[in-house]
């Protein structure tokens, strides 16, 4: 699934990506609206992540939709 797909279905993925990343909060989802830059960002900084592994956590989820 790519990133535009991503963006567009957010609304229905935000539940799944909440699920996985519960640190996330309600307002982060919504600020990210699929940008998969800004979901690796909140990951490193609620995780405390470097930024290779917040961007891997954002790849994987992104496979394990399609």
């Amino acid at each position: 699934m790519n990133k535009d797909i991503i963006a567009g279905k957010w609304t229905q993925l935000k539940g799944k990506a909440q699920a996985r990343w519960g640190d996330l909060t309600d307002d982060d989802f919504d600020v990210a609206e699929g940008n998969a830059e800004y979901l690796a960002g909140k990951l490193q900084e609620r995780y405390g992540w470097e930024r290779d592994r917040a961007q891997q956590e954002v790849r994987d989820f992104e496979k394990s939709l399609n």
